[in-house]
């Protein structure tokens, strides 16, 4: 298909519709002849709406503008459509962490981003299927950057979205500081690949892409296309003392450390301790508690705009 005959919808998280380069940039392309039709979103639920609804507006690609958090929130909506009929996914990053958009490379700023979705060939990607259960109540939602449970989640979901705006990254390494000294360890029963782990953990990162909560790099050698999910698991430390040892072993993530254990699964699934509060979560950066999960991986559901080169695809990998 050509780009004359490319029909994009633009799925615009509510917050940053009135954005003054979103809107000329989106004049800007039409101009030049970009077939764009704007969804801006209202409430939780919008976006997946309108994503789902892609196919009937006639859309062949779907460009996210937000966040992370919009970003997932389209995902899911697109993965309501039949394999064969979903349209590919672009992303305007107008959040205030771009975990996903920065991982892959891709323009931070509207006008080029915009710009760069009618440029960017589309490559299959793996989606995380996630089953959880809180209650009574089962769920099923996907996620193709990253879930942080634990410590990392509750960092994630506790940091001010100003404070956010104002530091990016650097916002969350601070909150992580000041929790340090007040942190909480999670109890948990842990299933992968035949094996159950009774665990006492700090933080798990299941990654698919490689980096949350504003910048912080927790799956290192995650592909988006190999199939598998990385994850990280970083054990509890009884005093300060410790501290230098662990973070040293999560500048290495070594397979099998004193404190920090990195590995690659199809499927994982967690039970947390009956008298444990549900645990923390933070899918793509959205916060969610539940007592149970199970993580499976959808191989290559959903066509992504990626730059040429991308270094988490495995086609690229030079190694």
């Amino acid at each position: 298909m050509t780009d004359s005959q490319q029909h994009y919808l633009l799925i615009v998280n509510g917050k940053s519709s009135g954005n003054p380069a979103l809107r000329e940039a989106v004049e800007e392309q039409r101009k030049t002849g970009m077939h764009i039709t704007v969804r801006s979103t209202w409430e939780g639920g919008d976006a997946a709406e309108f994503a789902a609804q892609a196919v009937e507006l006639g859309a062949s690609r779907v460009i996210a503008c937000g966040g992370d958090g919009t970003v997932n929130e389209v995902v899911n909506g697109l993965m309501r459509i039949a394999h064969d009929q979903r349209p590919a996914l672009g992303i305007v990053p107008l959040g205030s962490a771009n975990d996903f958009a920065t991982s892959l490379g891709l323009p931070l700023e509207p006008g080029p981003a915009l710009a760069a979705t009618r440029e960017l060939s589309s490559a299959p990607i793996d989606v995380v299927r996630m089953t959880a259960e809180s209650g009574a109540k089962k769920t099923t939602s996907y996620y193709i950057n990253m879930t942080t449970c634990g410590f990392g989640a509750e960092i994630t979901s506790s940091t001010p979205k100003m404070l956010k705006r104002m530091l990016g990254g650097g916002a969350y390494s601070l909150m992580g500081a000041l929790k340090a000294w007040r942190h909480r360890s999670y109890r948990g029963t842990l299933h992968w690949g035949g094996q159950e782990e009774d665990a006492l953990l700090l933080l798990l990162a299941l990654g698919n892409g490689r980096q949350s909560g504003g910048g912080q790099v927790l799956a290192p050698r995650a592909k988006l296309d190999d199939g598998r999910l990385d994850v990280l698991l970083v054990k509890d430390f009884s005093s300060v003392s410790e501290l230098p040892t662990l973070l040293g072993e999560l500048q290495r993530f070594p397979a099998e450390g004193r404190y920090v254990r990195y590995f690659t699964v199809n499927q994982l699934s967690v039970t947390t301790q009956q008298d444990e509060e549900p645990w923390p979560l933070t899918l793509d950066g959205e916060a969610r508690r539940y007592e149970r999960f199970c993580v499976d991986v959808v191989p290559l559901a959903l066509k992504v705009l990626l730059p040429e080169g991308c270094s988490l695809l495995s086609a690229n990998d030079r190694h």
